[in-house]
């Protein structure tokens, strides 16, 4: 696809606690994933929905979390800029936009244990929820 720049990393890391307070694990994107497959999440700038910015080609769960790969699209000046802001660093933030499906809350510390997770969404976020769900790579 001409116009593209290639992005990787992790939206959701498993077992870590975000500033919602939720901890996702393994396995909770696997209905998602089967039913909308890596095309029928959206790439999405700042979680607004009516700013589109690529599309997600490799949506996977592995040990350490919820890997992805897609194609921003620097033929969007928005995508030009998120390409930029990237490979220099200033933007490293991924972040989900889901309703629960099933979750559970722990004993003593309240926080929500995400078991399935109906996801539509990927977001390029300046601010991710969880720390550690970062753009690893851009091509």
């Amino acid at each position: 696809m001409n116009g593209a720049a290639t992005i990787e990393g992790y939206a959701s890391v498993f077992g870590e606690r975000d500033e919602a307070g939720d901890r996702v694990v393994f396995g909770a994107f696997r209905r998602s994933l089967a039913a909308r497959g890596a095309r029928g999440i959206a790439m999405l700038w700042q979680h607004d929905p009516g700013a589109p910015i690529g599309r997600w080609d490799v949506l996977a769960e592995d040990r350490w979390g919820l890997h992805v790969r897609g194609r921003l699209l620097t033929g969007l000046a928005r995508g030009r800029e998120a390409a930029v802001l990237i490979a220099a660093g200033a933007l490293t933030g991924l972040s989900i936009g889901f309703r629960p499906r099933r979750a559970v809350r722990a004993a003593g510390t309240g926080e929500r244990i995400l078991q399935d997770i109906d996801l539509w969404e990927i977001s390029l976020v300046t601010f991710p929820q969880a720390d550690k769900a970062r753009i690893r790579r851009i091509g």
